[in-house]
């Protein structure tokens, strides 16, 4: 995925095909920003829409449709 591509995935909505500490609905709130300004977004932050739990994870990981579907 392109730096476009990645930078869409900010505010898109994804259910957890297995739940995760008891969620199964989350939004893309942040895109974490590399230390080295050169290199390209790896993570993004997740939080869960009914608790508002955030967690930090790779955004390839929701591109694994065992693990991640898009949309509610």
């Amino acid at each position: 995925m392109q730096s476009r591509a990645i930078r869409k995935l900010l505010h898109s909505k994804w259910t957890a095909q297995q739940v995760v500490d008891k969620q199964k609905h989350f939004i893309v709130t942040k895109l974490i920003e590399p230390e080295c300004p050169d290199a390209p977004i790896s993570e993004v932050e997740i939080e869960a829409v009914m608790t508002k739990r955030s967690r930090i994870i790779s955004w390839r990981e929701l591109d694994n449709p065992s693990h991640w579907k898009r949309g509610w």
